[in-house]
Formats: C-alpha cells, structure tokens, sequence
C-alpha cells in the first residue's frame, strides 16, 4: 500500500497587497480577517483536513506578522516552517527558495485564494511521468485571469488576458515534484509563466477541473465578496459513519490490516463526500479497547492506516471519535457508564462542536439501531444501513 502522494504544502504568503490599497499597509494580505477569522488560517484548515499537516510559508511583506501569528503552527494542529524571501522571488523563486525543505512532491497554493477542492483527488491527476497537476475553475469571464488550454488532461497552454467569455482558469492550487526546480534557471521567475509552460510543452503539466468555492482576496471586491461567504462556508453538513459492518465488514474487534475488509463500495462513497463537500466523521464503538484487546494508540494508528488506503482512491475521513469504554466488561477505568457510547449520543455532539457543523445539512450512518438512536439523540437524522453497496445507499438517501 502506497501512502498519500505527500503531508506537505508551501503557501506563497510574500506579497505586497497593493491592489487593496492602504487596508494592507501595516497588515499582510493574508492575514486579513475574512468572514470572521484571519484568511491564511481558513487554507491551513482545510489543509489539515485532508492530512496535509507540514505546511512551509513563504513569507516577505511584512513577515514578522506572519510569523508572530502562526509560531510553529501548534496552535492550529499544524507544524510551520517559513521560508523568507529578501527581495520579491516570484511564485517559482518561493518554491526555489524553499528547496532545502521539500518533500519529493508537495502542494503549491497561493495564500490570497481559497479553492475548495479535494487535495487528494488531484494528486490522482498525476501519472508516473507528470511533474505537476494544475487545479482549474471554470469561470464565466476568463479576461481577468487567463484561460487554460487543454488536450484531455494534459495542459497545453494558458492564453493571457484571455477576451471575455467562459473558460477553465487557473485556480492557484498545484501539486509539484521537486524535480520542477530543474526548470527554473534564476531567481525571481514565475511558476506559471517560465516552469509550467515549459513542462505543457514536454507534456508533463495536467489538470483537473473543480466547482468547489473560489475566492481571491487580492482585489476589494473579492474580497468584499469573501467577507460575505467564508464564515457560512467552513459551517458544513457532515455525514458521520459508523465503522464496523458499515465502511468495513465486522469481524469482531477489527483492528489490524489483516483483517480489514472494505464494506463495498466504501471507498468510493467516502470520495463522493469528499467531492460534494461534506465532512465524515467516523463515529465507532471499541470495546476493543476497554476489553484489552488493542490500546487507543493502537486503535489511531489503525485509523491512520485506514486514511492511507482512502488516499489511494483520492478519499479521507476528518476525523475519528471513538468509545473506548463498556459499561460491563470493561478493564480499570474503561469500565464505566458513560455518554459517548452509542446509543448515546456524546460522540456526535462533541464532533458538532469542534467542527461547528450545520446539523441541518447532517445525518449519521450505521448497521445498528443504536446508530440511528444516538443520531436522533443528537437531533440529527440518522439512516440505518443494511448492507449491499455503500456508494449506493449514499446516493439514494442524499438524492
């Protein structure tokens, strides 16, 4: 089993701002507060999200802010190291600049623009030959931005100051191999311009096209508009899915590979979620654990395995709330009445609250009537599943 392509991001946080005027005087771009938190740290949530969690800033105007802010990134459930530009280096001179620190393939995004994409889902774009994946948005007017010629998936161009009209843009997500830097001959350059049209020409650029939320920040009036929309953005509908006998076949206390079978269709339906927007959030009993049979260190690691094989379908889960305890059978302090156990519902409402979910846009899957129990307990909708094909079930209750 192969492990996600990469954990690594760079976000290009160095410059001026200075198309919005004096708001950037003393404050970087990135740093702006945008519905209702500082801008950057909306990309390195949904970054860690998807298990993206070693994040590299290449910082310039105003860095100490920056830096100052963030720390080491601890605080934000990241690690952050920063890569300081003297002079302005250019989108491809960052990545130059931080070539000590990368990782054989990493994600590239400008830190004025929000994509809401499936980082997972374009690290599939990219074949054994392909040195870059390009994220594209189609755009009713492409003149502000350009507009990207494709041949399939293979990137064949980008027409500047495109004339007005519909047309894939770029949308300032990439997912690069350090073997790009090949292509660079000085510092400053251009990412864009004098790497990726050298690697359209030899065929190794590809992209992929996405509908997700799109907003740069870098004029007032998208920023206006990010001001408007970004908080209701991050407050999503979860889905939250038990695991044994419904992501994979109950064997009894699963906690090794040996022994793990996918429910069919699983992979496909957590991928479909994750292309649709949706959190999921695995909500699971262990007696396993109050029982002896595995540690919670154990059961993380499991889950972190778990994870890796969704990344090879371009699919993960947010996050795993687990029962370690049995009111019966338990050992030591695993013995215990409580309230996260299903049917009750302390799992699910602790997930409501750290991810400040929409229970409106929620419900909770699973094989068992305590599933459906601990949803209602919760006050949101649950769906009994009853075997045969998840991806199919997904589509009949969510239709």
């Amino acid at each position: 089993m192969k492990k996600m392509i990469t954990e690594q991001a760079l976000i290009l946080a160095g410059g001026f701002g200075r198309r919005l005027g004096n708001i950037t005087k003393d404050v970087p771009k990135p740093l702006l507060p945008v519905g209702g938190r500082v801008f950057l740290e909306h990309l390195i949530w949904n970054l860690k999200r998807h298990g993206i969690r070693k994040i590299l800033l290449s910082v310039g105007y105003l860095a100490n802010r920056i830096q100052e802010h963030f720390g080491d990134g601890s605080d934000f459930g990241v690690s952050i190291e920063y890569v300081v530009e003297d002079s302005p280096a250019g989108t491809g001179g960052a990545l130059k600049l931080a070539a000590d620190w990368l990782d054989e393939w990493a994600f590239v995004l400008n830190g004025d623009t929000l994509f809401d994409i499936n980082y997972l889902d374009l690290a599939l774009a990219v074949g054994d030959r392909c040195l870059a994946a390009m994220a594209l948005r189609e755009v009713d007017d492409c003149s502000r931005f350009g507009k990207v010629l494709l041949q399939g998936q293979l990137i064949k161009g980008v027409i500047e100051k495109a004339a007005l009209g519909p047309g894939k843009i770029n949308a300032g997500v990439y997912l690069v191999n350090r073997r790009v830097l090949d292509y660079m001959e000085a510092v400053p350059c251009s990412l864009e311009r004098d790497v990726f049209l050298k690697l359209a020409d030899e065929g190794l650029l590809v992209g992929r096209s996405y509908n997700g939320l799109f907003i740069d920040i870098g004029v007032p009036e998208s920023l206006a508009r990010g001001q408007k929309i970004l908080a209701s953005w991050q407050r999503k509908g979860a889905i939250f899915i038990d695991r044994d006998g419904t992501l994979n076949v109950d064997r009894n206390y699963v906690n090794s590979p040996e022994r793990f079978e996918w429910i069919a269709g699983a992979p496909e339906a957590v991928k479909w979620l994750n292309d649709h927007g949706y959190l999921v959030i695995v909500i699971t009993n262990q007696a396993g654990i109050a029982h002896g049979y595995y540690s919670e260190q154990e059961f993380r690691q499991f889950s972190d395995w778990i994870n890796d094989c969704l990344a090879e379908h371009g699919a993960h889960i947010d996050a795993v709330y687990y029962c370690p305890h049995h009111p019966e059978h338990g050992n030591g302090d695993y013995k215990r009445i409580c309230d996260c156990r299903k049917p009750g519902s302390g799992m699910i409402e602790a997930a409501l609250g750290d991810w400040d979910i929409d229970p409106s846009r929620s419900l909770m899957i699973g094989d068992k009537d305590s599933d459906v129990q601990a949803a209602h307990a919760a006050g949101i909708r649950g769906e009994l599943f009853d075997g045969g094909n998840l991806i199919d079930f997904l589509h009949c209750i969510l239709s």
